[in-house]
């Protein structure tokens, strides 16, 4: 089972495809989504997205899990 992720940032879409998991840095701490993750909305602060093997440097921004789909709205740095 996959998760369908999308990350973007206000100009242009940086991922869009699926992952086993996402890494990413919570107001609260790092976590980390898997397929069937209960729904979440939370806040991304200064850190670093993996997705998969796939690294991306964040200054902070928001994620929606739903139903295996990710949405991940950033301000790179």
């Amino acid at each position: 089972m996959f998760l369908d992720v999308t990350v973007l940032n206000p100009i242009e879409v940086i991922f869009e495809g699926k992952a086993k998991s996402i890494v990413l840095p919570g107001e609260e701490g790092v976590f980390e989504v898997l397929p069937f993750h209960k729904r979440i909305l939370s806040r991304l602060i200064s850190g670093r997205l993996f997705i998969d093997e796939q690294s991306f440097p964040i200054k902070r921004g928001i994620v929606k899990v739903n139903q295996n789909k990710v949405t991940i709205i950033v301000e790179e740095r």
